[in-house]
């Protein structure tokens, strides 16, 4: 009989090599990203400011794994998750046939792109919500694939031909940035702010609280 110890050892291997792997391409693609975020806040920031001083555009790195774009009242969240994660078989991506012929296609690092008020920050709202944009999913081969807002409307969701590059890189977080404007902010309906408890006026706990629409995700993914 085979030693299934020898099968245990090499499967673990195998997994812990292929997420490794995984794991440096996500790593460098989000410093990438991060450089590139740098360009494009220098570059908007002085074109802006001939036409408008009091629009600020701020980047902000939070941590290894964590940057912020800051301009009008919105706050771009940039995040790497340190996890390699991979999906049930009927997830659209795992239907793919380039994911389909290469069990080490099925595992995947991902970057994640939210939106928040720049005053949810500011002013430590804690309950304020934030929407994701999009979340980039990157593989083994440095190909990725991109889920996310109907907004965004990138062309780049085929995971066989995408690969990662400083135009795709900038192309991503450009649209993140045009979706974070178009998301305007909804004031809520007087009902619902006609009567407050002494609680939240002490708290100032947002006693009107407009909230961003949130976006349409799109979860397909083309073959």
């Amino acid at each position: 009989m085979k030693d299934r110890l020898d099968d245990i050892i090499q499967g673990l291997q195998q997994k812990s090599a292929t997420k490794q792997a995984i794991y440096r391409n996500t790593y460098q693609t989000f410093t990438r990203m991060k450089e590139i975020s740098q360009e494009i806040v220098e570059e908007l920031t002085n074109r802006i400011t001939t036409h408008n001083s009091d629009v600020v555009i701020e980047y902000k790195a939070i941590t290894d794994l964590e940057f912020q774009i800051k301009f009008s009242g919105d706050l771009l969240v940039f995040v790497m998750h340190s996890n390699i994660v991979t999906f049930p078989d009927d997830y659209e991506i795992m239907r793919n046939d380039y994911v389909e012929e290469d069990f080490r296609r099925r595992f995947f690092g991902h970057i994640m792109a939210y939106n928040f008020m720049a005053d949810t920050v500011k002013y430590n709202r804690l309950d304020d919500p934030g929407y994701l944009v999009g979340r980039m999913l990157i593989n083994i081969d440095n190909h990725f694939a991109i889920e996310g807002v109907k907004q965004m409307d990138l062309p780049y969701d085929r995971i066989a031909r995408n690969v990662i590059n400083d135009d795709m890189l900038r192309l991503i977080v450009e649209s993140a940035m045009v979706a974070a404007v178009n998301n305007d902010l909804m004031g809520q309906d007087v009902s619902d702010i006609e009567r407050i408890t002494y609680k939240q006026k002490l708290e100032n706990s947002q006693l009107s609280r407009p909230r961003k629409l949130g976006f349409m995700i799109n979860h397909e993914l083309t073959h």
